[in-house]
């Protein structure tokens, strides 16, 4: 059974274990977060222009983060925002999740179509954006990639691509491009990999909003637990003390997100800590 560590947000998405605190953006809330054991809450930054979504830092300390409308990566050094790249021309839809990993780099998942004005699902563009801000698609052909983990010897990046029911993994080539993608489990029946995050003993969380499920796999596809939530789980984080995090919602759209404020975040014991990246 889960505990509830907050609740009353708006929707909760792109959780980060860093430094003892659990950070998030609430996306439709426009504010990026983080909060302690004890579910004492800080604003870390508020956006008047855009929603946030996935998280990262800078080698030099500097929190990256997702603007989703603008499809652009912005960094906060503690003092002010500023424009790391801007990703409009490569990405087909509004940035989602995106995983940094220790040298700076990062890899970054976009809808591909317009989700909430009922366009028709497309394929779209997985990128990488180096240290400086340059940036290029190194994936063409992804359904809906969303959450995003690498393996702690740097050599592997799983992502959830959620429309295909599936999590791919790619080989990270020495110069940080990807080659090799390879399926590396389906989902069961009904459910769909959100957000993701990886544990000690190579196995996979997925948040499941289609199913109000937390799930975790081993490679192949092997469900080893299970976790049921009474409304959509759409992220998940593991801390260094076995506990996994996960993002609930009673819905995505964002106007309902706005005025029910259905987003907890549940606290469940897990099995293994976390490993990798994030």
């Amino acid at each position: 059974m889960t505990q509830i560590l907050t609740e009353n947000l708006c929707f909760a998405e792109g959780p980060r274990w860093r430094d003892g605190y659990l950070w998030f953006s609430d996306m439709h809330a426009q504010e990026i977060l983080k909060i302690d054991s004890a579910g004492k809450k800080e604003v870390v930054l508020k956006l008047d222009d855009d929603q946030p979504s996935g998280l990262g830092w800078l080698p030099n300390g500097d929190l990256l983060f997702v603007a989703m409308t603008s499809r652009q990566l912005r960094r906060f050094d503690g003092q002010k925002v500023t424009l790391h790249s801007d990703l409009s021309q490569l990405a087909s839809g509004k940035l989602n999740d995106m995983v940094v990993n220790s040298e700076g780099y990062a890899y970054v998942g976009n809808f591909g179509f317009d989700l909430h004005g009922g366009e028709k699902p497309r394929q779209a563009e997985l990128i990488i954006c180096d240290p400086g801000g340059e940036a290029s698609v190194t994936d063409e052909d992804m359904s809906f990639p969303n959450g995003a983990v690498i393996t702690p010897d740097n050599k592997t990046l799983i992502v959830a691509e959620t429309f295909a029911q599936q999590i791919t993994a790619f080989d990270i080539e020495a110069d940080h491009g990807l080659v090799n993608k390879r399926l590396w489990c389906e989902l069961p029946e009904g459910s769909v990999p959100d957000g993701i995050c990886l544990d000690a003993q190579e196995g996979i969380w997925s948040a499941s909003p289609s199913s109000n499920k937390c799930i975790r796999q081993i490679e192949g596809g092997e469900v080893t637990h299970q976790i049921d939530t009474d409304r959509g789980a759409f992220a998940c984080m593991l801390d260094d003390h076995r506990n996994l995090y996960i993002l609930t919602s009673g819905s995505s759209d964002p106007q309902e997100c706005k005025r029910l404020k259905s987003s907890r975040i549940e606290v469940h014991a897990a099995p293994f800590e976390r490993a990798g990246t994030p």
